[in-house]
Order: C-alpha cells, then sequence, then structure tokens
C-alpha cells in the first residue's frame, strides 16, 4: 500500500466507529435510582459515555434518533414535509462539509469519547431494531453525530428563524409576543449573601416538555476525573448544565446578535452572479434530494453558497445567512471539559476558546466563586453609521464580510460582584447583578447587538431581590415565584383592559371585575389568571406582524368579548380557574396547571380538547444546589413528567405531582449512596 492510500485508510478509521476499540458493556454499571435516573459508572469516560447513551435510549430512542435524522437526509422521510426543512437546513448550511473541514480540530482523546458514545447508540439500536424511525438510519458513524450538533446549535442560534423570514417574504418582522415565553432562569449567589455562608445555583432551563429538546436528567462518574450530575439534551454526550464535586453552571439562551442576514447584488445579464467589490462572482450550487415522506418521488432542490453563507432565493431578491454556529464543531467537547473542570480557573480555561457559539453561562463553586458571561460567537462588524447590523445588510462588499469575533475577554461578564448575585432570565445582561454593579453598555459595541430590555421575569427578580441575605428557603420560593410584576414588560400593552368601566358592558361585567381586581399570580386556583392567559392567547392572535403597543379600547372590548365567548363555549361558565383551562397532560392523564408565559414559574400551552390547553413548554428540570466548602455540594432536583418517555414505565409520570406542587427530589454524586438506595444495578443490555 502506497502512502496515499495509507493515509485514507487511517482517515476512514478515524471516522468509522466500529474500526475503533469496541467498548465492553460489561465493564459499564448503571444504577436507577426510585425515580429512574441513570447514574452510570464506570472506570473511562469513554465508558461512562457508551453507559449515557445507553440509558438514555432505554429511556428516550425516538428523540435521540430524531436528532440524527437530517445527518442521514431522513427527517423528510420520517417527519414529512416539516421534517423535510430540516433536511434541506442540514445541506444548505453545510453542516456535513464544515465537520470534515474541522474535524482535525477535535483532540484524540474526546474521540475516543465520542466513538464510544456513538456505539452506545449503534449497539442499542441493533438490538431494538423495531424501534427504528427508518431501516436506512443505522448505523450512525462518528461524522454524522457531530454534523448533527451543527445543524443543532446552527438552528438554536437564530438560523431556523431566519430561514422562516426568508422563505415567507419578510426578512424583518414584528416582534412575537410568543418569545417571551421561550427562554430560562439561572441565579448564582456568593456565600457572602447566604445565610448559610454557601453558595447558590439554581439551575432552570425552561425547554420543552417532550421530543429531542427536552431535558435528560442523569448523573455520570468515571476514574479519570468524571462526577457529574444534571440535564442533558437528546444527543448529550455528557452533562450540559449541571454540578459536579467542585462547581456547577446554568445556561439561558440568549439573544445577542450572532446572525447576520445579507442581501446579494444579482447580475442582470446572470442570475447566477452576485457582485462583490465590484467584480462578478458565481453562486456556489449543489443539487440535492429531499425525500418526503407519503411522496413517492424525491423532490430535487438546489442550495446556494456565497462568500457569506447559506444563501436562499425569495420574490424579495437573494439573501446570505452567516453566522458563527456552523463554523466550529467542538461545542460538545467545550462541555465534556466543563464536565471535568475542577476550580474556576480550569473552568475558565474551558469556556474562553468559544467552542459555545451560544448561552448565557451561570457560574458557582464551593471555593467562593461566582461568575457570569454573555457568551457567543460575536462577529467583529465594521461599526460605521451607514450600517445598521439588526437589519438586512448589502452583499456586495469586503466590508460588511466579517472573519472573525470578539475575543473572550470582550464578553459582557461579572466576577463577584458587590452584591454578591448574578441572575439571567434571557433578559439584557446590563441588568445581571445589583444595580450599582451592572455593567455599562456604552463601554461594549452598539454593532455587537447586546440585548437591552427587561423581561417580566427580570424584573420580578428586582422586586423579590434586596440587601439581606439569602436564606436556601427564600433561594428556593423566588424561583417558584408566580407573581407577575408591578409594570408589565409584554411587547403588547395591556395595560388599557384595567381602565374599561366594568359596568358599561353588562355581559362582560364579571370577566373584566374580576380582572381589574386580579392579583396578578399564576396560580391554578386564580380565576384572574385564566382570563389572564386566554387574553393573552387571543392578543397573540390578533397582533400578529404588527410592531409592539397598546391595545385600543376597541381592541380590549373584542378580546373581553373573544374571552367571554370561548368560557361559554367551552365551559359552560364566565368564571373559570386557571387550572380548568390549562393542564399538565401526561399519557392519559391531565391535570391543573399554574402558570403562564414569563413567570418565574411559567408554562407555554398549545390547543388540547374540549376548549382546554395543554403545557408543552415550561420549567422542564429545576436543579437547586447548595455548595459547602468540605462536602459534596446539596443537589435538589424536579423534572416536569419523569425519566422516561416510555408510557410503560413507572417513572414515566413519577414525578408529575412533585412538580405540580414545587417539591424536590434529593439527588447525590456520592457513589455509595447511590448503591446503597439503587432500584436496579445493571449493565447494558443486560
Amino acid at each position: 500500500m502506497n502512502v496515499k492510500h495509507t493515509i485514507w485508510a487511517l482517515l476512514f478509521i478515524a471516522g468509522n466507529t466500529y474500526a475503533q476499540t469496541k467498548i465492553d458493556p460489561s465493564k459499564v454499571t448503571i444504577v436507577r435510582d426510585s425515580f429512574g435516573v441513570p447514574h452510570i459508572f464506570a472506570k473511562t469516560d469513554a465508558e461512562v459515555a457508551y453507559g449515557l447513551a445507553w440509558a438514555h435510549a432505554e429511556d428516550d430512542f425516538k428523540s435521540i434518533q430524531e436528532v440524527v435524522l437530517p445527518a442521514k437526509n431522513l427527517m423528510g422521510s420520517v417527519l414529512g414535509k416539516a421534517g423535510a426543512a430540516g433536511d434541506y437546513a442540514f445541506a444548505l448550511f453545510r453542516c456535513r462539509e464544515i465537520t470534515k473541514e474541522k474535524w482535525n480540530a477535535l483532540t484524540p482523546a474526546f474521540v475516543k469519547v465520542m466513538n464510544a458514545y456513538v456505539q452506545g447508540i449503534n449497539d442499542y439500536a441493533m438490538k431494538h431494531k423495531e424501534e427504528w424511525l427508518h431501516k436506512k438510519l443505522f448505523p450512525v458513524t462518528t461524522e454524522d453525530y457531530i454534523a448533527s450538533s451543527v445543524l443543532a446549535l446552527t438552528v438554536f442560534n437564530g438560523a431556523d428563524d431566519m430561514l422562516r423570514r426568508i422563505y415567507a417574504n419578510r426578512i424583518w418582522l414584528a416582534p412575537d409576543i410568543n418569545n417571551t415565553n421561550k427562554g430560562s432562569n439561572t441565579m448564582s449567589v456568593h456565600p457572602d449573601k447566604t445565610t448559610t455562608g454557601e453558595a447558590f445555583l439554581l439551575v432552570n432551563a425552561h425547554q420543552p416538555n417532550t421530543g429531542s429538546q427536552a431535558f435528560y436528567e442523569a448523573h455520570i462518574n468515571s476514574e479519570e476525573g468524571l462526577n457529574v450530575h444534571g440535564g442533558l439534551l437528546a444527543g448529550g454526550l455528557c452533562i450540559l448544565h449541571g454540578v459536579n464535586e467542585h462547581l456547577g453552571w446554568a445556561h439561558t439562551v440568549n439573544y445577542c446578535d450572532r446572525v447576520d442576514v445579507f442581501q446579494l447584488e444579482m447580475n442582470p445579464a446572470n442570475k447566477n452572479q452576485y457582485k462583490f467589490d465590484g467584480q462578478w462572482v458565481d453562486l456556489e450550487q449543489k443539487k440535492i434530494k429531499l425525500r418526503i415522506k407519503g411522496v413517492p418521488v424525491a423532490v430535487g432542490r438546489t442550495v446556494y453558497w456565497s462568500k457569506y453563507g447559506a444563501t436562499m432565493i425569495n420574490k424579495q431578491g437573494v439573501f446570505s445567512i452567516r453566522l458563527g454556529a456552523n463554523m466550529d464543531i467542538r461545542a460538545m467537547e467545550q462541555w465534556y471539559e466543563m464536565d471535568k473542570a475542577k476550580n474556576f480557573t480550569q473552568f475558565y480555561n474551558a469556556i474562553k476558546d468559544q467552542r459555545l457559539s451560544m448561552f448565557n453561562i451561570m457560574y458557582a463553586d464551593k471555593y467562593d466563586t461566582i461568575f457570569y458571561v454573555n457568551n457567543g460567537l460575536i462577529p467583529v462588524r465594521d461599526a460605521a453609521p451607514q450600517y445598521d447590523w439588526r437589519k438586512t445588510l448589502p452583499g456586495n462588499s469586503s466590508k460588511t464580510l466579517w472573519t472573525g469575533f470578539r475575543s473572550f475577554h470582550q464578553l459582557p461578564q461579572y466576577i463577584n460582584p458587590k452584591s454578591g448575585i448574578v441572575f439571567n432570565t434571557n433578559h439584557s445582561s446590563f441588568f445581571a447583578s445589583g444595580k450599582n454593579d451592572n455593567l455599562n453598555p456604552a463601554s461594549f459595541p452598539k454593532a455587537d447587538g447586546w440585548e437591552n430590555y427587561h423581561n417580566n421575569r427580570s424584573i420580578r427578580m428586582y422586586e423579590l431581590l434586596d440587601n439581606e441575605k439569602l436564606s436556601y428557603e427564600r433561594f428556593k420560593q423566588i424561583k417558584f415565584d408566580k407573581q407577575l410584576p408591578k409594570q408589565l414588560a409584554y411587547p403588547y400593552n395591556i395595560d388599557s383592559m384595567l381602565l374599561l368601566k366594568a359596568d358599561d358592558y353588562p355581559q362582560l361585567n364579571k370577566i373584566i371585575t374580576t380582572f381589574q381586581q386580579w392579583d396578578r399570580k399564576g396560580d391554578s386556583s386564580s380565576k384572574g389568571a385564566a382570563i389572564f392567559l386566554l387574553v393573552y392567547e387571543h392578543v397573540k392572535k390578533i397582533m400578529e406582524g404588527q410592531d409592539a403597543r397598546s391595545l385600543t379600547k376597541a381592541e380590549c372590548v373584542s378580546t373581553y368579548d373573544a374571552v367571554y365567548a370561548y368560557m361559554m363555549k367551552h365551559f359552560g361558565k364566565d368564571d373559570v380557574v386557571l387550572g380548568d383551562v390549562q393542564k399538565l397532560v401526561r399519557g392519559e392523564k391531565e391535570y391543573p396547571l399554574w402558570g403562564f408565559p414569563d413567570l418565574l414559574s411559567p408554562q407555554w400551552t398549545e390547543k388540547y380538547k374540549d376548549g382546554k390547553l395543554k403545557s408543552v413548554g415550561g420549567d422542564g428540570l429545576v436543579m437547586f444546589i447548595r455548595f459547602a466548602k468540605d462536602s459534596l455540594p446539596q443537589i435538589e432536583t424536579v423534572n416536569m413528567y419523569g425519566a422516561s418517555a416510555r408510557p410503560g414505565s413507572k417513572h414515566f409520570d413519577d414525578q408529575v405531582q412533585l412538580y405540580r406542587f414545587q417539591q424536590t427530589k434529593r439527588m447525590t454524586l456520592n457513589k455509595e449512596e447511590v448503591f446503597r438506595n439503587a432500584e436496579r444495578i445493571y449493565h447494558p443490555g443486560e
């Protein structure tokens, strides 16, 4: 074999899971606790990753498969037309190409862990073929796995929203009231600020209740330095946010400006050419075939690429989308290193290279350090006044073609502020601490597009926080708060609904009076909260596509009319409580449920049946963590439903009552305690 053939053989082996040293499942131990949460123990990190893949597949194999479908061009074949959009996006954003191009940036140690995780998925699949979503899905390769993660983060960074806008011929839409409900909460409290002298950390992601973006709770422990408990999404080979023996961290979604859209100047004489720095340049083209469930013939499409990136054509012109998320493949490796960090220096070193393209990062440890950074791949943009980087930009000049990103130390961040508290509720990082500690937005370039707003949750946090030290119980009460702030911060102002005279509207009198006397709490027993939720849903519908503004008097009356008609039609009365309307649904069971969008204890809903709405997202995984200097962290958690997504499992809904009553379960990093209280101990495949 000549040198060239040897190189190609080695490259093939590097990308082929089954060419690697295979994991022996007998060396991996899965311990299920009384709530079915998996605790994975093994000698090596790779073996632990294998066990995590197996345990997660046991609980929710469907979601894991959905993550890798686009890498096999099978999303449309399984999910129909909506799924085909994922296959198209995978090709459009060159997820496969960037994976191949950047592969050598991954460390050999991490590739070993990744290979083991993928082997775990494939081994489970081969023993459970009846669960396959598509006969051509397996085996999955490690390259498939990384390419899928590139797509996932590209979507998380907002590329999907830009695609929808371009496809709909509406590049810049009005604020969506629904955006206020999709987020997360997190807070770190310094030991000097707590009554117990411990640091506190809140991990509270507001994710969908089910599917590939729902948080899965697990604990992984190896003899190579892993001992971490927390949450991960489908396809996560380690903990994405949680706590190890020394420190913990949490993520919230941030909305700083990480994505730019450019309109290309096309050649009138050649529709495939665009102008760049005075020269006509050819668009790169690639033919793809989308296979759609129920459609007998593959649908041909062309994906385009310019110097700016992924390119689409609509009635308004030709547009390119540029972002950092599809320029790096090392995000999962960064999370793996965060899992293994033993102190703030190691944690900071893990995150400062910016392999993770987005997410606020909140941190606390047992060594008296709290920290928060608004993390993201923020382009270094031309600050010339003619460029408004929040709008569509001219795609014809190297002046708008950014090629680098802000360094990590240039991002908004706090370490041990005097107030002793940092928090984020998807609002501005310039309102993240005590008012005297907050960063000055003028110190950061306007072109970076940092968030500059409050939301209802952040305003409410300031109402709840004071100069007194926080007890642990008070810390938990703040998280579980269901009160709106005095000044609302929804995109559409409904204060005018509180000014109507109820006596002027006899049929609506009871609803108007109840709403105006409402204490603004989202309790399931509240009549005012039921009215508010229906008002919210109605206003969201009638205001779609409009700029943020206050409701007119006529709109207020019509909204009350709509709420009254809805209640009478579906419930036969006009004094229902929130729990009558909003339900927590799991399988065939339904329960009255508190909360609504943008509370510290939120829910967002969709139509269910008989006029009822069911929660499809909200608190998700909640973790409360206390750090004492001389002992393991104390951990309390609750997940919305349970550890298993399989209806036949007793852990399908065994956390529902805890969740409904805002109670928690105790978890531990102590191996002996885990084994002592085990419900089941086994090896993968047994």
